[in-house]
């Protein structure tokens, strides 16, 4: 059985991993942030502990109800926007740290202090990584409300094949005289902003949103 001096050791190594997990979400200003993530890091390895001490033969247990209710944590910190969803990443990080917390009750250390190497790597470098595929492939969508002319798509499709994007008509509606036309746009950031600046240019356009 492991001693009080054990128990407590394994804690303060979850407690400082879920603080440097922790500060990086909250330097992020996330919704989980340096308060929640030592918890979670900290209850996990409790759990792992206290399944240790009661039945050292069905650890697994314990450790499967840890996973399903951290799920339900991360479930939480989900959220849908106009923008899209938000909160993925935060709810992988809880995941994420939850596993840390259960490999540093059950003693692997240097596991536990790699996966933390490597989460933080992850959420500090590879969010630029996504920013610059972003600049070079990104996805927009644009609705143009405008009279009425025959060839009028063709009009605007071939304005978007100038700026070497790839667009698919999602929808068209006749209003009256009017049309109103929503395409989904992709292609790098600079020639995103050089199709809106030639949208914003053109006096027949009545209503453009993006």
């Amino acid at each position: 059985m492991l001693s009080l001096e054990e128990i407590m050791e394994r804690l303060l190594v979850a407690m400082a991993i879920g603080m440097l997990l922790g500060i990086e979400r909250e330097h992020r200003d996330k919704s989980a942030g340096l308060r929640t993530i030592t918890l979670i890091s900290m209850g996990s390895c409790m759990f792992m502990l206290v399944s240790m001490i009661i039945d050292a033969g069905n650890t697994y247990r314990i450790a499967s109800n840890i996973v399903t209710g951290i799920g339900f944590i991360g479930a939480g910190v989900i959220f849908k926007s106009d923008k899209g969803i938000n909160g993925i990443t935060t709810a992988a990080t809880i995941w994420a740290t939850a596993a840390v917390g259960m490999a540093v009750g059950g003693g692997l250390y240097l596991a536990a202090l790699g996966a933390c190497a490597l989460i933080l790597i992850v959420l500090a470098l590879f969010i630029r990584i996504e920013q610059w595929i972003e600049r070079i492939n990104k996805e927009r969508v644009y609705t143009i409300t405008r009279r009425y002319e025959p060839g009028i798509l063709l009009k605007y499709e071939t304005l978007m094949k100038s700026f070497h994007l790839k667009f698919e008509l999602e929808k068209r509606i006749k209003l009256d005289d009017d049309i109103q036309c929503s395409w989904r746009v992709q292609g790098s950031k600079s020639n995103q902003e050089k199709l809106v600046e030639a949208l914003l240019e053109d006096p027949a356009i009545r209503k453009f949103e993006v």
